[in-house]
């Protein structure tokens, strides 16, 4: 589907659903940074969170001391925190609620997607106040290497996030063994054959709350495990489901997980960094009492948003390189270059993927090569391995 727009020189031309849609997108996220950096940067620098701070502890001073100023100090992260909730809001609602069924991704009604909201938004919101309260203990505690041992701690807690990725999972999705006997064996028997060995493979139920289709591999190590949506389960075929989990199982290969989180550490620590940085530098002209005051947290978080930002062209460029690695090593698995194509143009219909996107928004917003570069290397790819004719015919229908 197209629909008429006006280029810059104001003449009419047609735009495609999936450019619409994801354009959409990148002004909200954008409009979200925006509100909420803004929001956190005012905070700071006029003074009015640290007024918000005294308050508080007046308001506890019935409290023994220290215990009000630490009571004051955990009402005050507790409630930037619900602010911060609260003003990405109507962004989370258009992004994942009405663009989704506008573009006709998703038969979720409005209540049920309010639940998976507030669900996922406790579970941010309570790592995010236990994030910026391990902050705040080790700057009590390490005042001069408090960001490196923070950072330190988070770097670990990262590592056994992914260990527990499938039981966040289980929290808003229902996991049961796959409805096709025979394409499990045949998934296991995949992985095995690539070197990294599953406990089985399983069902992802998302249908209820999306119409696009995903596959993974959820765990690492002992934990790992094979998941395939049944919105792919439903229009996909066997072969495809196959190369697509091929792909999959080349990021554990070639441990791209663990170099992304060597990178993500990476960035930790020199947001670490800058915060103290900025802590020693503007705390005396924000009137913290000391860089341990909670008053500092929406400068930390600001901090924290602007690395973020910083980092995604890097972190992105990294994980296009990776992509483009685990096509080739799906190709060469299968040897299915054919249904590699038929995957991608498949997907990428039901998920309204981006063919060609901007070059300035692929550059800082896609993780993945654009869908035409994928297709047009699959099909260099089967022409240069000629023992597998069918891919090749399969690739140019």
């Amino acid at each position: 589907m197209s629909y008429p727009v006006r280029d810059p020189q104001g003449v009419f031309v047609t735009e495609d659903k999936s450019t619409r849609y994801h354009r959409r997108r990148r002004r909200s996220d954008a409009a979200a940074t925006a509100v909420v950096g803004l929001f956190l940067l005012l905070l700071a620098l006029t003074g009015a969170g640290t007024l918000m701070r005294a308050g508080l502890e007046w308001l506890t001073s019935w409290i023994p001391a220290p215990g009000n100023v630490l009571t004051a100090g955990a009402i005050y992260v507790m409630g930037l925190v619900a602010t911060v909730q609260t003003l990405e809001l109507p962004f989370a609602w258009y992004q994942g609620y009405w663009l989704e069924r506008r573009y006709g991704l998703t038969s979720q009604i409005l209540p049920h997607w309010l639940a998976d909201h507030v669900k996922a938004t406790t579970l941010s919101s309570a790592v995010l106040v236990l994030g910026l309260g391990g902050v705040y203990i080790c700057l009590s505690m390490w005042p001069n290497a408090w960001w490196a041992i923070a950072a330190t701690v988070f770097s670990v807690v990262m590592v056994a996030a992914a260990r527990l990725a499938p039981l966040v999972l289980r929290a808003f999705y229902r996991l049961r063994p796959l409805r096709k006997p025979e394409l499990a064996a045949r998934l296991v028997a995949l992985a095995a054959r690539a070197g990294a060995p599953v406990i089985g493979a399983y069902e992802w139920t998302i249908g209820a709350h999306t119409r696009k289709a995903n596959a993974a591999l959820a765990g690492v190590g002992r934990s790992r495990r094979i998941l395939v949506s049944d919105t792919m389960l439903d229009t996909c075929t066997d072969d495809e489901v196959e190369v697509v989990l091929a792909h999959e199982l080349a990021h554990h290969v070639h441990g791209d997980l663990w170099q992304g989180m060597a990178l993500r550490s990476a960035s930790l620590f020199a947001t670490g960094y800058l915060a103290a940085l900025a802590l020693d530098l503007l705390g005396p002209w924000l009137a913290l009492r000391s860089p341990a005051d909670p008053a500092g947290a929406p400068l930390l978080l600001f901090v924290a948003g602007a690395m973020s930002f910083l980092f995604l062209p890097l972190g992105n460029a990294v994980s296009r390189a990776q992509e483009r690695r685990a096509d080739r090593f799906a190709l060469r698995l299968t040897g299915n270059a054919g249904a590699f194509v038929t995957a991608m143009r498949r997907l990428a219909q039901q998920n309204l993927a981006e063919e060609r996107p901007p070059t300035l928004a692929r550059w800082l917003f896609y993780s993945h090569p654009p869908l035409g570069e994928r297709i047009a290397a699959a099909q260099a790819w089967s022409v240069a391995h000629p023992l597998q004719p069918s891919a090749i015919v399969a690739a140019k229908e």
